[in-house]
């Protein structure tokens, strides 16, 4: 008996419809994935024609084409998506078209484009993922009416709603895939600055520190010397932390210019200045979920103190020349080798937002107070530069150990890492010698000039170590072992004090 016996065309139709399903569902590239759902559709439907678009709140029309076949151009299916009133009623109804003859039907008699293009037959259905519209796919033909039926609109809706699915999942892979790469980046990051190293009493005592405060959402201060590491204690109290699948995003407050920084921070809207072209989200938003470093934070401009403490407060940004207030769960550290308190009563620092800042601070000392971590240091920074650049140095010898010891590091971690680096690659054996290292003399009159602060003794190293490079920054900033952006910092902020 061959009752419910389905029609030929239609068993083919299941056919086609599971085959399909697992071709697609094996692409993982979103691309790909996207050109191989089109060159089906149109191959099974015999379409002339045809394109893909997506949903984007931020195009022009709130859709763009992703994928098109057998237009002139990619410029021609643009032009033909925007103009067109059936993508249109696609994409805002959520429902699928079907024409069997276009130039005739009422509901497009307006349509300037299929006028022009003296289409025929257009069907179009939406990819819908848990009710929403996230795209299209549209094929057409200008040779034949009724190009297209009935079977062929319940068949691409229901090739559609499967596409819908495998577009997500591609997505979701890229994203993961993408967020992976750059966990795996910051990991490599930490690694070339392994300031997380030392045995001292004074060091442990921070890492006891960082544990207590990693599985909270408290606000901590990290603050210390240029060189100590500040950002990398801050790198691993995100990584070790419950936001540690989330982004870590970190900003230099020096190194944007004032003008920039609002917008890089909270974002802006099309038109809020010129040059602003189009929305963009700022590091905050960014920064969504997980972690935001504010580096150098005592040179944030008071005008951003007062919405960086409305951040803190209310969990809420706003972008530049919008209105829109938007929730975001962040958690801020902040770094600066400033000392806040002291910049509270100079009024250069709000003090609410220093208390909001400062729940925990963890202090990193300076290098020249655990000189007992410098050997470990120095034996992992040498096997780096080895194998960077090539070397084959196994050891110090005695002389270039004391001398590393008794070397006041000013520069701290960053200093010791660069001074490290340059001996192992000027080095002509497995030795490094003292002669190696090339390190800066001090006389013991410069070392112990009575009365003589610690600012004032980094005033006098720089401007010794300026003299001793002929005024060359880059090669001072190399021999002290700080950054150029923070010596041209210092040497602006002297000028300032002399005029």
């Amino acid at each position: 008996m061959r009752e419910h016996q389905m029609p030929d065309d239609a068993k083919d139709n299941l056919t086609v419809i599971y085959e399909i399903a697992q071709k697609i569902n094996s692409i993982l590239d979103e691309q790909e994935l996207l050109e191989r759902i089109l060159e089906t559709a149109m191959a099974h439907l015999e379409a002339e024609r045809g394109f893909i678009v997506m949903f984007d709140g931020n195009a022009e029309h709130g859709f763009n084409v992703v994928v098109s076949k057998n237009f002139a151009t990619k410029d021609d299916a643009d032009r033909s998506a925007a103009s067109s009133s059936v993508i249109k009623k696609v994409m805002s109804d959520g429902k699928a078209v079907l024409t069997f003859d276009a130039l005739s039907d009422e509901r497009f008699e307006a349509s300037r484009s299929i006028i022009a293009q003296q289409l025929l037959s257009i069907i179009c259905v939406p990819l819908r993922l848990q009710e929403k519209t996230i795209g299209a796919i549209y094929l057409d033909s200008s040779k034949s009416r009724g190009k297209f039926n009935d079977d062929t609109l319940m068949f691409l809706s229901v090739f559609g709603n499967l596409a819908a699915v495998a577009v997500e999942n591609a997505h979701r892979y890229g994203s993961l895939k993408t967020e992976n790469a750059r966990l795996k980046n910051e990991i490599r990051s930490a690694n070339l600055f392994p300031g997380i190293i030392g045995k001292s009493k004074t060091w442990k005592a921070v890492l006891d520190l960082v544990q207590r405060v990693v599985d909270t959402d408290v606000s901590v201060l990290i603050t210390g010397e240029s060189g100590t590491g500040k950002e990398l204690i801050a790198r691993a109290i995100h990584n070790e932390g419950r936001r540690r699948d989330k982004p870590f995003v970190a900003i230099n407050c020096t190194a944007i210019p004032e003008t920039l920084l609002e917008s890089e921070l909270f974002g802006y809207k099309k038109g809020a200045f010129t040059g602003a072209n189009a929305d963009k989200k700022g590091l905050m938003e960014y920064a969504d979920g997980g972690t935001l470093l504010l580096d150098e934070v005592g040179d944030l401009p008071q005008s951003l103190q007062a919405k960086l403490l409305r951040v803190l407060q209310d969990k809420e940004i706003r972008q530049l020349g919008g209105n829109e207030v938007k929730k975001v769960d962040l958690r801020i550290l902040a770094a600066t080798n400033k000392d806040l308190r002291e910049e509270t009563k100079k009024g250069t620092f709000r003090e609410d937002l220093y208390f909001r800042l400062n729940i925990v601070e963890i202090h990193l000392p300076p290098l020249r107070d655990r000189p007992e971590d410098i050997p470990i240091m120095v034996t992992e920074f040498v096997k780096k530069a080895c194998d960077t650049h090539g070397r084959s140095v196994r050891r110090l010898n005695p002389g270039a150990m004391a001398r590393l010891l008794k070397h006041p590091w000013y520069g701290n971690v960053r200093e010791l890492q660069n001074a490290v680096e340059r001996a192992v690659v000027l080095s002509r054996g497995e030795e490094l010698t003292e002669e190696d290292l090339r390190l800066q003399q001090f006389s013991a009159d410069e070392m112990l000039e009575s009365g003589i602060t610690l600012e004032e003794f980094e005033r006098k190293l720089v401007e010794k170590t300026l003299r001793d490079t002929g005024g060359n920054r880059t090669r001072t900033a190399e021999r002290l072992g700080v950054s150029l952006r923070w010596l041209q910092y210092r040497l602006k902020e002297w000028s300032g004090e002399q005029g």
